[in-house]
This record gives C-alpha cells, structure tokens and sequence, in this order.
C-alpha cells in the first residue's frame, strides 16, 4: 500500500505545480497579445501618417514641427522636401526648404484607394444576353419526363 500512497502523492504534487503556472501562464500571453496590438496599432498609425506626408502639393496648409505655420508652394519628391511661403498679409513672404518629415500638422488628405474589384462610376447600359448566352436552368435533372 505504500506504493500506491507514494504514487498518490506524486500525482497530486505535480498537479498542483502545474496549476501554479497557469497564472504566469496567462499574464505572458495577455502580455505578448498586448505588445503585438500596440506594434500594429502603431505601424498603422505611421502608414496613415506617411500617407498623409506624401499627399502635400503646393496650396496645403502645412504646421512643422518648429511651429512654422505656412502654404507649400513647391515639393521635390526626389529629395523628400518642400518649400513653404511664410509671412504676413502686407506681402512680405518668406520662403523656407524643409523636409518632408518636418510635418507636424497639414490640411491635405491622401486619396482613397480604388480598390481592383470597385466598378467604375458610370456603368455601360447592359444589353439583353441572347438565347445562346442563357444560363441553363437549374436542377433540369429534377424535371419529370411529361414536364
């Protein structure tokens, strides 16, 4: 009997330490499943911002980061920079060279994606498919012989 008695303590021995992992168990995996949500929110938050860096032309109202407020008047998107006309309304402009990455706020917005499968906006009128281009009915095996 003593045999049995030694297996019965093992078996709840190892039971118990195991369920004393399942906490740390959990934490680690809310842990990971947090850091990984905060990585994709965070990347897609620089695509909308890149997207909206790139969508700057001349006319956008554009705040850098220095606080310089102003309208762009000429983007060089070989250098990833662009030019802003800074100054008051009694004609006294100023013109500063930036980079792109110097945004802080602006006005413009990117335009949407088409997306492949969108249908374009006008549709050509749909002319009637003829007798041959007819789909077959369906289920025709279903049809009795006097039918």
């Amino acid at each position: 009997m003593d045999l049995l008695n030694l297996l019965a303590e093992e078996a709840e021995t190892t039971a118990g330490s195991w369920t004393q992992w399942v906490p740390i168990i959990i934490i680690v995996v809310l842990l990971v499943a947090f850091f990984v949500w905060s990585f994709i929110s965070q990347r897609k938050k620089q695509k909308n911002f890149n997207e909206t860096i790139n969508a700057v032309r001349p006319g956008s109202k554009v705040k850098t980061i220095g606080g310089i407020v102003g309208e762009v008047v000429e983007v060089d998107d070989e250098e990833n920079t662009f030019v802003l006309r800074t100054g008051g309304s009694d004609g006294n402009y100023s013109y500063m060279k930036f980079d792109k990455q110097a945004i802080y706020q602006t006005d413009a917005k990117p335009e949407p994606e088409q997306k492949k499968d969108e249908a374009p906006a006008e549709k050509p009128a749909e002319q009637p498919a003829s007798d041959e281009q007819q789909p077959a009915e369906p289920f025709e095996g279903d049809k009795k012989d006097g039918e």
